[in-house]
């Protein structure tokens, strides 16, 4: 099932009917409810009381794997997952497959932050994503005389969808080989239990957790099976490279000038923060997203050493004029697509405009038709729970 078709039934299971007919029946649905209330029947005591001491279901309400019931997977990635009130849990609940953790280390720990500023002795990579992935998928995952073999059952985060995995993005912010060794090591918690994807030699094997690194991930660390082992962290390849065209057909040509777009990724007007005490950062290992360590060839690319792959928005595809993407730009989209498909990687674009509403729905609604495999957002409320299909203008 494809991207667009998942948002399609995504819409249809929140509802979205026609505005006259909706009023009707939530009025109806109203008063049924305070019939309800009032002239209670048989059945909704039953519904009510259901699980509690002394009533119908008493001890029956809940299993062991009923983390996330309910909830459906979509194609979504929790940019800055971190930034949110709740990280991991809010996006896991709005159903992202995907969350971001951007790590610095400092003084021999990963620290969880966007910039020196935000960062706390208490917020780590392991106590905001590894300790609670362990303790979920543990609950996912119980040992019990009906289900013995317990960790062997590689159940994901997603009751719906079991064999769904969970992809953690983390960015290492700071020097990229210095970050690395320190990332295979606090990644152990989930290794020592099953739970990471690994490529195996010849194929990757699907496990609850991938774990993608992008930023200042350098390539060719993890490409090595010696800095890289266990073959569990993949890289998050420059989408910017992959370009390929139809029979003859040329790169579009995008001009780089003209206005900003309203409310593109905030990031892009940031200052780039400075390093921790200790840390070093040079042109070698600061070089950005897909950049670091970086093969000659983007045929080096491959399932083997790579998952996501990735590019700004902004800087690839260009400003949005007069809230419609141009021809250029969607054969620019389309071939960075196709190439990326053609090597068994999975596309995200970053740094996407996210107001005015109206343009950043067809932004949306343009990349999901034309094949993206992970929409990366802010507002997971917006991308998750409306039909950001419907369009008025660019400018609502």
């Amino acid at each position: 099932m494809d991207l667009a078709t998942l948002y399609d039934l995504r819409a249809i299971l929140n509802g979205k009917i026609g505005k006259q007919r909706r009023g009707i029946i939530q009025l109806l649905s109203v008063l049924s409810g305070l019939l309800i209330v009032f002239v209670p029947d048989g059945i909704h005591k039953i519904i009510s009381k259901w699980g509690q001491l002394g009533h119908a279901g008493q001890g029956l309400s809940s299993w062991p794997t009923d983390f996330s019931r309910a909830i459906l997977p979509i194609p979504c990635h929790s940019h800055n997952d971190y930034w949110r009130r709740v990280p991991l849990y809010s996006a896991i609940e709005a159903g992202c497959i995907s969350v971001e953790a951007d790590i610095w280390l400092f003084d021999g720990q990963l620290y969880i932050g966007h910039s020196l500023a935000s960062l706390t002795p208490n917020r780590t990579l392991a106590s905001l994503y590894v300790d609670p992935l362990v303790k979920i998928l543990e609950n996912q995952n119980p040992t019990t005389r009906f289900h013995p073999d317990g960790n062997a059952s590689h159940i994901g985060v997603f009751d719906t969808e079991p064999e769904q995995p969970l992809t953690l993005l983390i960015d290492f912010k700071t020097s990229g080989p210095s970050l690395f060794p320190y990332v295979v090591s606090a990644l152990e918690p989930l290794r020592s239990r099953g739970y990471l994807s690994h490529y195996n030699g010849s194929q990757m094997i699907n496990r609850p957790i991938i774990v993608v690194g992008t930023g200042n991930a350098p390539f060719d660390l993890v490409d090595s099976t010696v800095s890289n082992p266990y073959q569990d962290i993949f890289f998050d390849a420059p989408l910017g490279a992959m370009w390929e065209g139809l029979a003859d057909e040329e790169p579009p040509t995008i001009p780089k000038s003209g206005p900003p777009v309203y409310g593109a990724d905030i990031e892009a007007s940031m200052p780039e923060p400075a390093a921790p005490k200790g840390e070093r950062r040079s042109a070698k290992d600061d070089l950005g997203q897909g950049k670091s360590g970086a093969p000659d060839s983007p045929e080096a690319y491959t399932t083997a050493n790579s998952f996501y792959a990735s590019v700004s928005f902004t800087q690839s595809i260009g400003h949005v004029l007069f809230g419609e993407l141009s021809n250029s730009q969607l054969a620019l989209i389309r071939g960075q697509i196709r190439g990326a498909h053609r090597r068994g990687l999975k596309v995200r674009y970053w740094e996407l405009p996210f107001w005015p509403i109206g343009l950043r729905n067809h932004v949306w609604d343009v990349l999901v038709q034309e094949g993206i495999d992970l929409l990366n957002v802010d507002d997971l409320k917006g991308a998750t729970k409306g039909d950001w299909r419907k369009r008025a203008g660019w400018w609502s």
